[in-house]
């Protein structure tokens, strides 16, 4: 004789929980994959990895970096001309190049405050080259700045301020945390940018 273990009704149920938590399982996953993507647009990734890992403070000091500043001229008196929606549209056009970029030369963007752009070279990631890769990031920068001022027949331009030396590095904050650099690098970059031409 042979035992029948379950009914048509029990095998029917038991697949749809199973494909309702397949379903759940690749819905966790996309989410998780969001997460990271979002995760990684705030932090560097060697940087999310430690908070992965558990590390609650996290600060160094690097000997060896080269910090850039960058700030559209004119932005301030052109932004109170045209509308809100375009001012966006050109920021996220040419912050967009520039991450393009950053990404292409190694380097490091830290944040953006209003129409100001900063990277930094050999953080997280220590680089002999750090200097080289500023310097060839903001040529790159220029001519890309030109070329979108072509295309859109805007008059804009970067000024821009690059200083070498040591700044420490770490993440601040309990909401809206951010990573960023502190010192004199730091303020020189950022004077440099501000006083040049």
């Amino acid at each position: 004789a042979v035992e029948v273990v379950g009914s048509w009704t029990d095998i029917s149920a038991r697949k749809e929980a199973d494909d309702k938590i397949a379903k759940q399982a690749d819905a966790l996953k996309k989410q998780y994959a969001h997460s990271e993507r979002l995760l990684l647009n705030v932090l560097p990734a060697t940087i999310a990895d430690r908070i992965k890992g558990g590390e609650e403070t996290i600060a160094e000091s690097f000997p060896e970096v080269s910090v850039l500043f960058s700030d559209i001229v004119g932005f301030t008196e052109m932004a109170a001309r045209v509308g809100a929606k375009e001012v966006v549209e050109i920021l996220n056009d040419v912050f967009g190049m520039l991450d393009d970029l950053a990404k292409q030369h190694g380097i490091e963007k830290i944040k953006t405050i209003g129409d100001c752009y900063m990277v930094v070279a050999g953080i997280p990631d220590r680089s002999p080259t750090h200097a080289q890769q500023i310097a060839g990031f903001a040529l790159d920068m220029q001519l890309t700045m030109q070329q979108y001022a072509e295309r859109s027949g805007r008059d804009l331009s970067l000024r821009t301020g690059v200083h070498t030396g040591t700044v420490v590095a770490g993440i601040v904050g309990t909401s809206k945390f951010a990573y960023d650099l502190w010192g004199d690098v730091v303020n020189i970059a950022s004077r440099m940018e501000s006083t040049s031409e």
